[in-house]
């Protein structure tokens, strides 16, 4: 099984945040198929202290970088066009990209936050709903 971790994921890690440590472990004892992009990258390391900065940047080398392609890009503008059209919840520019390159990828989408992505129509690993 192919996943791609949200950046989610990389942030409840890195601050120990018990859900988030659970199913990074989880995935890395059952998976060799864990990804990371360019969006998950920026945001990941986006926030936080010294340690925390390290912390992600040694979980983020440890998945395989996959850059966002034209072919993701175009899948998620439209998507994300459609989702608009339709009155849905509109999705963010990062959350559409990295379902568009999950979505490429054949993987699932590993989030805190599945109400995101599930409306894009990819496969989503959810760990915990997101409590606003």
């Amino acid at each position: 099984m192919k996943y791609l971790l949200d950046s989610t994921v990389v942030i409840d890690h890195v601050r120990g945040y018990q859900p988030g440590v659970e199913v990074l472990a989880r995935l890395f004892a059952t998976s060799s198929d864990l990804y990371t992009c360019d969006v998950v990258t920026c945001e990941s390391l986006s926030r936080g202290d010294a340690e925390e900065q390290q912390l992600a940047r040694t979980l983020l080398d440890a998945l395989e970088f996959v850059a966002v392609d034209p072919d993701a890009a175009r899948w998620a503008g439209n998507q994300r066009r459609l989702q608009i059209e339709t009155g849905a919840r509109k999705p963010s520019v990062p959350d559409a990209l990295i379902a568009g390159l999950a979505w490429r990828l054949g993987a699932t989408v590993v989030t805190r936050n599945a109400r995101d992505f599930e409306p894009l129509g990819i496969s989503v690993l959810g760990y915990e709903p997101h409590l606003d």
